[in-house]
């Protein structure tokens, strides 16, 4: 459960041992080391960052992250549109 900082129990654990997240299987995680492998805690720390950062840090190109973006952005229209039919 996430509370008004935006980070979940186990984040702020691994922010206050200082240590990286080991949780594989979590949906936040990620293979960045410097951030304790959790996408909360870098978006926590560094704010909002741009297509090309976020490709530079998880080791992909930058078109694959505007694919993924565009995706996620479809299925959300999507989501949305088909809530408006019941609302």
């Amino acid at each position: 459960m996430r509370s008004a900082d935006g980070l979940m129990e186990c984040s702020r654990q691994c922010m206050r041992e200082k240590k990286s997240c080991q949780r594989i299987e979590c949906r936040k995680w990620i293979d960045f080391p410097t951030d304790q492998n959790c996408c909360l805690i870098s978006i926590y720390e560094n704010g909002p960052m741009t297509l090309r950062i976020i490709a530079e840090r998880l080791g992909i190109s930058f078109a694959r992250v505007k694919q993924i973006e565009s995706a996620a952005i479809e299925k959300i229209k999507k989501r949305t549109s088909i809530l408006k039919l019941f609302f």
